[in-house]
């Protein structure tokens, strides 16, 4: 039966809630839960940025999801696929191994996740037209954005209302049942969000009557793009600018629930887990997506060279909130939310730039490729940083660590110095006609 005539409506928002929730299982709420089941920021650092490396390599799999059945079949498959991750992290956490078997499920989920991304972009270009898809990448967005708030806000709240609600006789709360029960939660929300779209998808023709390649076709392809990619113009400036505008911020992130969680002998500020969802997770995501929404706006008036530096600002120097929360340490929720949101703004405005930058030099015969590999490249330089800063930030405690953030802060200011931009590019387009 054809379903192309299936509204939009019906699979758009579902679709990238769906892409979102995964990611943020695996990058935030994981950081979370090892947080609390008392992994050492050293380790929960360096074993959680080594999921970043499905989303590095992402690029090098892509031909195989375009060659290799449908995009609906690929979305479906991994959503099955992601549920069964889901279920394996919750089952393995009350055992004694639980460090090791839940990280081999988040790998499988890392590389489950990062594949129904490319499955789901290809899928939205095929099951809408130019039209649907410009009106409909403000839905996705915010969907997405819905997905970031579920996974770090509701989903972090639930797991603290279970560990202060699993009691067993005089031990308190068990924390491995609040989280396992949790994961189960969304291991269902897996199942039910694979068979809505098994149902509800359409069936695009493209998506459907392909020219299947072989392999070598696809070797050929792919090495030619790569090719053409390292071949760019001062290719080693685009480089540092993916691998170095967020180095700063890469670090952060991955410290950021654990300080807010650490108990104020450590030198945390020792928020309840519960806490964490709201400030981080909610409140946080909120002014994200706010400070996201703006940039695009005011980039679209100007242009992206116009932005640049108030957005390397807006992203770099905001980090100070942690610097000031580490020292004052404040007991005020509100004090530190403010904070929190003050950050997350500047980095939501910030990443506009970014993601422009990435836009155009993209631009091209192999735009879609590039731009493959300028995100395998930005997750690089999220990874890499990341795996050291637990151990940074054990070695010299949080008060240091966040003034050495500040300092990785610097080498985006340098870099964009040698940044060659078309002053038009990024500003909305205006009729001719007035």
């Amino acid at each position: 039966m054809n379903k192309k005539s299936t509204s939009p409506w019906a699979w758009v928002p579902s679709l990238y809630f769906a892409e979102g929730i995964p990611y943020v299982v695996v990058m935030t709420l994981a950081v979370i839960m090892y947080k609390k089941l008392d992994i050492s920021n050293t380790d929960i650092a360096l074993y959680t940025s080594w999921l970043y490396l499905p989303w590095v390599i992402k690029p090098f799999w892509s031909p195989v999801v375009d060659t290799l059945k449908s995009k609906r079949w690929w979305i479906i498959a991994m959503q099955l696929l992601i549920g069964a991750g889901m279920a394996g992290v919750a089952f393995t956490i009350p055992t004694g191994f639980f460090f090791q078997s839940t990280l081999a499920f988040f790998w499988l989920l890392a590389f489950s996740s990062a594949t129904h991304d490319i499955a789901a972009d290809g899928f939205y270009m095929f099951g809408l037209n130019d039209s649907q898809q410009a009106y409909f990448i403000g839905i996705r967005s915010t969907f997405y954005r819905l997905a970031m708030i579920t996974g770090q806000g509701a989903l972090v709240f639930l797991a603290g209302q279970l560990e202060e609600m699993t009691l067993f006789g005089n031990e308190g709360p068990s924390i491995p049942l609040a989280w396992s029960l949790t994961f189960y939660v969304v291991t269902g929300l897996f199942l039910l969000l694979a068979l809505f779209h098994k149902f509800v998808l359409p069936h695009p023709q493209d998506d459907m009557d392909k020219e299947v390649k072989s392999f070598g076709e696809i070797m050929n392809d792919f090495g030619k793009t790569f090719q053409t990619f390292f071949a760019k113009k001062d290719i080693w400036v685009i480089l540092g600018v993916l691998l170095f505008y967020r180095l700063g911020e890469s670090q952060l992130v991955k410290m950021a629930s654990p300080f807010l969680l650490d108990s104020r002998e450590v030198g945390g500020l020792g928020l309840s887990t519960s806490d964490v969802g709201i400030v981080y997770g909610t409140i946080g995501v909120i002014f994200l997506t706010i400070g996201g929404i703006l940039g695009g706006l005011v980039a679209s008036k100007k242009g992206l060279k116009y932005w640049l530096l108030p957005m390397v600002i807006a992203i770099n120097i905001p980090n100070l909130v942690y610097v000031f929360l580490s020292y004052a340490l404040p007991e005020s929720i509100i004090m530190v939310s403010v904070a929190v949101a003050i950050e997350q703004f500047g980095y939501g405005f910030g990443f506009t730039a970014f993601m422009l930058y990435q836009i155009y030099v993209s631009e091209g015969e192999h735009k879609t490729a590039h731009f493959a590999f300028c995100t395998g490249f930005m997750a690089l330089g999220m990874m890499l940083p990341g795996m050291i800063s637990g151990w940074i930030q054990d070695m010299i405690g949080y008060q240091y660590f966040f003034i050495w953030v500040m300092v990785c802060t610097i080498p985006a200011f340098v870099i964009i110095r040698f940044l060659k931009i078309d002053p038009l590019f990024g500003i909305k387009k205006q009729p001719t006609d007035n």
